[in-house]
């Protein structure tokens, strides 16, 4: 009897070794991902994905997260191993600069930067520049002449802005234009990301905050204001992962950076277009776009 209980003992205590094992290899083995709580950024958390995937063993997981500053915690406390950020995001608001134009001198900035202070890398760029701009119906644009962020300053006192919370919280967004060009809108209404292009349709707001890559720009043909005093920094967005992912993954940082110079603005925005107007899955949406590019069988 002894022997038997033994012998028992002994054998729960492999299953439950052998079960600890296994769940720990399970775990090393699921890369996760974050993205920002838009179209784009779905996007482009469902091509990470997509590619790793894809093209290796590995599973992921992808999760959403509101805005900039809990994803890029999330990084930083590496709940997720990464994410896609945008140069002119990591510099502003991330790392509270300002002062640099030009696309190569910011990227090498955030790059540095984020490796020393966070241990995070930044890999390739995709290859877009998705920049803030102002943008307002076309038929009230011409009716007042405005064509630069400049005319929008003198008409601002008579118009409605609807800005996204986030935009209304960041020095390189909200808080730094108003001071370049001196705005002052009648009257201020912050809304979600998801609801502002309703708002504007509506006449709710005549002036919103958006990206310069946005599929509802094509659809709703909205007038894009030139950033005449060149405020908002260069966005080019690439992927950035956390330096134990790096290390402990060294042919997923390979395979991110194949995206490399593969996207253009261009395309960026016909692919949030179909998602956003013709109802096309974020998922097969991105799938198309890296069949299209060879990433992916």
């Amino acid at each position: 009897m002894y022997r038997f209980i033994k012998k028992a003992v002994c054998m729960t205590l492999i299953v439950a070794l052998f079960s600890i094992f296994s769940t720990g290899c399970d775990q090393q083995e699921v890369i996760r991902i974050g993205h920002k709580n838009y179209t784009e950024q779905r996007i482009m958390g469902q091509m990470f994905a997509l590619l790793i995937e894809n093209n290796t063993n590995y599973k992921t997981d992808v999760k959403e997260f509101g805005g900039t500053l809990l994803v890029h915690e999330a990084l930083k406390s590496k709940k997720i191993d990464l994410y896609g950020e945008f140069t002119g995001t990591a510099y502003a608001a991330i790392l509270k600069q300002s002062g640099l134009t030009k696309s190569q001198e910011v990227y090498e900035y955030v790059k540095d930067e984020y490796k020393k202070q966070f241990d995070i890398l930044w890999l390739e760029p995709l290859g877009y520049n998705n920049t803030y701009t102002f943008t307002l119906k076309k038929d009230l644009a011409e009716q007042l002449n405005i064509k630069t962020t400049s005319d929008l300053a003198q008409h601002a006192p008579n118009l409605k802005f609807g800005p996204t919370h986030e935009f209304m919280e960041r020095e390189d967004g909200w808080l730094g234009a108003k001071k370049v060009y001196g705005l002052a809108f009648k009257e201020m209404k912050p809304l979600d990301p998801g609801l502002r292009y309703a708002a504007i349709k509506d006449d709710k707001v005549d002036v919103i905050d958006a990206y310069s890559t946005d599929g509802k720009l094509l659809a709703m043909d909205l007038a894009i204001l030139e950033d005449d005093k060149q405020f908002f920094p260069p966005y080019y967005v690439a992927p950035i992962v956390h330096g134990n992912v790096a290390e402990k993954y060294p042919d997923v940082v390979e395979l991110l950076n194949k995206l490399g110079s593969q996207v253009s603005e261009e395309e960026i925005r016909q692919v949030n277009y179909q998602v956003d107007e013709k109802g096309m899955p974020v998922k097969k949406a991105a799938e198309d776009f890296l069949r299209s590019k060879g990433l992916i069988k």
